[in-house]
């Protein structure tokens, strides 16, 4: 390719420059990836989920396989803070790649904690993971509801000066409430989503095939659904919309970015193809060299939506 009539890559997040939209998604990464793919091509680094405390996982089996999708149940093993502080962030070091935090706690106040302690020289941006349990509100998600939403992401925001990416679920009915209530908050950016709550049955044992019962689903059999929610979360917000969901090729990561998107994250994709992000980075320049687009940006909510009846589109833009 003619590096000379190259497109211009750059995205911008919550005042953080990336040097390309493609990142991984957090718990599909790991440092030993740098044999199977060049780290230094990546627009950020996302870490594995860390909590304040050490965990093992779930119980055995973690994985199944369904047809177009994975379902898992890994349960965010994390080795805690000072294994990060002290052996991740070194390895990081050597990279000019922005390091984004994936974190995790039970409570508002952890979740605060844990930013404030992690907001480190090196790390370039704090990602909260709130799809994970509410201890404070009977075990829900935080990002199920506005109010526990906007109530975690105030505590985070108060905790750290770091551009605050905030992770939604999509296993809720008020997606863009949830996004709104986040922006309002404080968050330089949401990244939809987090995986579907599902489950399989084992035909043989009758026995569920996860040890954990249930799973979160990615994969590309997923993308259909996130992309809706990713449509309808950029209509929501003025902050930028992260996209997250069976994203295995640049025709997809052109797709989320024409529904509103400013980057995207690649997960189960990686565990196929490890060098699948790096495909998807010159799929993503070709893309716009051959339409003669100079700026990756410029796809950002690009989606041509036909003149309609006002009724019509009153989905669209629902009652706040």
């Amino acid at each position: 390719m003619n590096r000379a009539t190259a497109v211009d890559l750059s995205v911008t997040i919550g005042g953080l420059k990336l040097s390309n939209p493609v990142m991984p998604a957090s718990g599909t990464f790991a440092e030993g990836l740098d044999r199977a793919l060049d780290f230094a091509r990546l627009g950020a680094f996302v870490t594995k989920t860390i909590t304040r405390e050490l965990r093992t996982g779930n119980p055995l089996p973690r994985v199944v396989e369904r047809p177009g999708s994975l379902i898992n149940a890994i349960g965010i093993p994390s080795k805690g803070v000072a294994h990060f502080v002290e052996e991740t962030l070194p390895y990081y070091a050597r990279y000019d790649t922005p390091l984004v935090v994936s974190i995790s706690a039970p409570t508002a106040d952890g979740f605060a904690s844990l930013a404030a302690d992690l907001s480190l020289p090196g790390v370039a941006a704090i990602e909260a993971n709130i799809s994970c349990p509410n201890i404070e509100e009977d075990g829900k998600a935080f990002a199920m509801r506005a109010e526990s939403t906007e109530h975690v992401t105030r505590a985070l925001r108060a905790a750290t000066a770091l551009p605050l990416w905030v992770k939604l679920t999509p296993n809720t009915g008020d997606m863009p409430d949830v996004a709104r209530a986040a922006e309002v908050a404080g968050a330089d950016a949401v990244v939809v989503a987090n995986t579907i709550l599902a489950m399989a049955i084992d035909l043989k044992t009758f026995k569920p095939c996860l040890g954990n019962i249930m799973g979160g689903l990615s994969g590309p059999a997923i993308k259909p659904i996130i992309l809706r929610h990713v449509f309808q979360c950029a209509k929501a917000v003025r902050i930028p919309v992260i996209a997250c969901g069976g994203i295995a090729s640049s025709d997809d990561a052109v797709e989320y970015m024409l529904a509103g998107a400013t980057a995207v994250q690649v997960g189960t994709a990686t565990f196929i193809q490890p060098n699948a992000m790096e495909k998807i980075i010159d799929g993503l320049e070709a893309f716009c060299l051959h339409r003669d687009i100079a700026r990756v940006a410029d796809l950002t909510a690009g989606v041509v939506i036909e003149e309609a009846d006002e009724p019509d589109l009153a989905w669209l833009n629902p009652p706040t």
